[in-house]
């Protein structure tokens, strides 16, 4: 039986035809010519489990049938192109299956069927978390502190997941707001998501207050993260936006003041504490809606990367999913974190995804629409033990049609130097924030909208070990560098 691919746009209009246009995009059969998929279901058992941990579902075997191959009495004549257009897709190598959600002996609680079947009636020993119930607990005590009890009353639930349930609460002897993230630990294990946030601490990533155990009747061992509350997120900002005017993305200020702010947290955990968010998304980025800070949340799927140590390549949101972990790399790089950052880049300026994918093979597709037909040499960057597959040729689609004409160019430049086929050939999280894209947040009288500064932008911690002075140059304002109070091991030669 030949399919429509799920996400492609029919030739007469219709929902996605209407989404296309309504980001820029012309139709398919004005970038390309109408393009079909051939679904064949894998015939035994064990392929269709291999496909299902690759995100494949249980589709294997996928070709490109160009419409004049479609014989129109439903027949499946022409199954490859005449000219050979055929598009493969094999499954990974079998030395990159990995288990569903583990990285090895150090995995964190992030499995099947992890949490209770009613996670938030179990929340807090079996009590709803929004009627006001309190939790208590000590800390201190350690290196001579005094203990101290805290209380926090919860207010309400403001995130579920397979990784547990986060709730807001207010601490009762300060009033201030906290969130609470609450996950099921095994006992065998550390958490990783503990030893990772506690090594961590910069204004653009959420910050661990303390944390404690709690149990249930049924003895079941839950982690509690105190963190500091922020109340929105990108995600819920676009989606204001999105409410209020339809055509109108976000003001091109908040974009600049929210991505800087999110390439800059980036560029901090990949280079101090060495680590791979591997979730990058709208709504893992917090935003505070007074000061416009923003802070990067949800290190349940962080990870050190170990070169020659294999990961897992199903990860990440599938919007925002690099493609070297589509066609299942398992030796990757925290550059799958700047492709994330570039799709979200994407989506504040569009006001919308770039790559809306709606299934794994789906998402291949919707990045080739854009960004074209991946090179060989592409492909092998991506990763060298995938070589058994065919892709039609699809040119690339210009960035100023992607995005409006109004679209500033040091935009779509920036989008370009982020969602590369090639891993290296992606910018840094660091050299992302020294782009000229950025260079109205480093004027001297630029401030917010409402009049009132933006929040500390060039306040840099250990994320400049290793930059370059050129590089330093342009991410530190000239004005800032002849301060008095700025670092003295960050003044450079002739500035």
């Amino acid at each position: 039986m030949v399919f429509r691919p799920p996400n492609s746009l029919p030739q007469r209009g219709g929902r996605l035809a209407q989404r296309a246009r309504g980001r820029g995009l012309p139709s398919v059969e004005k970038r390309n010519p109408p393009i079909y998929i051939k679904l064949e279901i894998s015939s035994d058992e064990e392929s269709r489990k291999r496909d299902r941990i690759h995100g494949f579902e249980v589709f294997r075997w996928f070709s490109w049938l160009p419409n004049s191959d479609r014989a129109g009495n439903g027949s499946e004549r022409g199954s490859t192109a005449a000219d050979g257009a055929s598009f493969y897709l094999a499954s990974p190598p079998p030395q990159c299956y990995r288990p569903l959600v583990f990285d090895g002996v150090n995995s964190d609680h992030r499995r099947p069927g992890v949490m209770a079947q009613d996670k938030e009636a179990s929340l807090l020993e079996g009590n709803d978390p929004v009627t006001g119930h309190i939790i208590s607990t000590t800390i201190g005590g350690k290196n001579g502190e005094p203990k101290q009890t805290i209380s926090y009353m919860a207010e309400r639930v403001v995130g579920t997941g397979s990784f547990g349930i986060v709730f807001q609460a207010k601490c009762l002897e300060t009033g201030e707001a906290v969130a609470i993230k609450k996950v099921l630990q095994d006992k065998r294990y550390k958490n990783r998501e503990l030893q990772l946030m506690r090594s961590m601490d910069h204004p653009n990533v959420i910050s661990l207050k303390h944390c404690f155990f709690s149990t249930t009747s049924r003895d079941e061992l839950f982690l509690n993260l105190v963190m500091e509350y922020v109340p929105e997120t990108l995600y819920s900002v676009l989606k204001h936006y999105s409410n209020v005017n339809h055509r109108i993305p976000v003001p091109l200020i908040y974009v600049k003041l929210y991505a800087y702010q999110l390439f800059r947290g980036l560029a901090y955990i990949h280079n101090v504490p060495g680590v791979c968010h591997r979730d990058i998304k709208p709504q893992n980025v917090l935003v505070d809606p007074l000061t416009h800070q923003v802070k990067i949340c949800d290190f349940g799927s962080a990870k050190i990367l170990t070169k020659g140590e294999a990961n897992i390549s199903y990860i990440c949101s599938r919007y925002y999913r690099a493609p070297e972990l589509i066609f299942g790399a398992t030796e990757y790089t925290t550059t799958i974190d700047v492709w994330s950052a570039g799709c979200v880049l994407a989506e504040l300026l569009l006001g919308q995804p770039l790559f809306p994918g709606e299934s794994a093979v789906d998402q291949l597709v919707e990045i080739i629409k854009v960004l074209g037909t991946p090179t060989r040499e592409e492909i092998r960057c991506m990763n060298p033990n995938y070589t058994d597959f065919r892709f039609p040729q699809i040119k690339a689609h210009p960035w100023h049609k992607v995005f409006h004409k109004r679209m500033p160019s040091e935009a779509m430049d920036l989008t370009s130097r982020l969602l590369q086929y090639s891993p290296i050939l992606r910018y840094t999280a660091l050299e992302a924030c020294a782009h000229p894209f950025f260079d109205e947040l480093r004027e001297p009288s630029a401030r917010l909208p409402n009049g009132r500064p933006f929040p500390p932008l060039f306040n840099f911690k250990q994320e400049l070990a290793g930059a370059s002075p050129e590089l330093i140059n342009k991410l530190i304002p000239e004005y800032m560098r002849r301060q008095s109070d700025f670092p003295p091991n960050l003044h450079l030669a002739g500035t």
